[in-house]
């Protein structure tokens, strides 16, 4: 395995899967990114040909760094920015953790938001043999802790897991009403409307790219927000990773696009995006284009949600 470009291709080969366990693990695009990232620095440094097994060996490693991220202080959970055109579901009825984590693409918040309860260990053990089937004694390796210990973890995490209680949620048709009560009080400017809105302790998280922004109170936040009134003139309501959320469109390009975090009808956190760069990369106006546009009068399309 001396050829590096082998080994790259291996590797390669071998990402979607890492980052499935990273993604899972760490509950952001952007974390299990650097996860994996880190994984092949590491095996670059190593010499290859004394690992009999390759695909065990990067598993350990993602998982290890993953464990080494959980374990470091809390940052803000970072989006993925996944973009849909508003369309309300059914709810999916499975209770089971794992039956959850196993049929989904990724963990989705609300998941996400049980499992934080759990230890860092207790994280990484149930989530590396219940939803991607590793023996206990790998799970064991990266834990440094014996198989039986492992095991005790995982079933400790199932138990913790299955008593623990539901995330608040709100419903579908809650949540767009408040999506459409806070785009009509920002397009008209009405700091009451917005303040009634928005969580006392609410929390806004912005990225325009060169620079970053964190606003901190309802009354701050709603005081901003009636500076983009245009911006909310030519807005619509879209699902961001599964959230409530809004996507601002000017001269046929998305510009921003803002995810609500909403706790019964009031909004605790908002997370923007306003990096041009990043925006780009998402595919946002393709997805959007899903729906039907109406023209705005600058030309910016707007769309009319069913």
């Amino acid at each position: 395995m001396t050829d590096r470009r082998l080994l790259a291709r291996r590797f390669e080969t071998a990402r979607p899967r890492l980052r499935a366990i990273a993604r899972q693990l760490l509950g952001s695009d952007a974390d299990a990114d650097d996860a994996v990232q880190e994984a092949w620095l590491r095996l670059e440094r190593v010499d290859a040909d004394g690992i009999d097994n390759l695909d065990a060996w990067l598993t350990t490693v993602v998982s290890r760094v993953s464990l080494d991220m959980l374990r470091a202080p809390r940052r803000t959970r970072e989006h993925s920015w996944q973009v849909e055109p508003w369309r309300d579901e059914p709810v999916s009825e499975a209770s089971d953790p794992a039956d959850v984590v196993a049929a989904a693409d990724r963990v989705n918040v609300a998941l996400l938001v049980v499992l934080d309860a759990l230890s860092p260990a207790e994280r990484i053990a149930f989530v590396l043999h219940d939803v991607f089937g590793q023996p206990f004694d790998e799970v064991a390796s990266v834990l440094d802790k014996s198989p039986e210990a492992t095991r005790q973890l995982a079933s400790r995490a199932r138990r913790r897991l299955r008593d623990a209680p539901e995330p608040e949620r709100p419903a579908p048709r809650t949540s767009r009403r408040v999506v459409d009560a806070w785009l009509a009080a920002a397009q008209g400017g009405d700091l009451r409307a917005l303040l009634t809105l928005l969580d006392e302790n609410a929390v806004l998280h912005a990225d325009y790219g060169t620079t970053t922004r964190t606003i901190e109170g309802a009354g701050d936040i709603a005081a901003q927000a009636t500076l983009a009134a245009r911006l909310a003139a030519h807005s619509t309501p879209v699902r961001i990773d599964g959230m409530p959320g809004v996507a601002a469109v000017l001269n046929g390009r998305v510009v921003s696009l803002m995810a609500f975090e909403v706790r019964g009808d009031r909004i605790t956190e908002l997370h923007v995006l306003a990096d041009p760069e990043r925006i780009a990369t998402l595919d946002v106006d393709r997805r959007l284009s899903e729906v039907d546009r109406t023209e705005g009068p600058d030309g910016a399309g707007a769309s009319r949600m069913p």
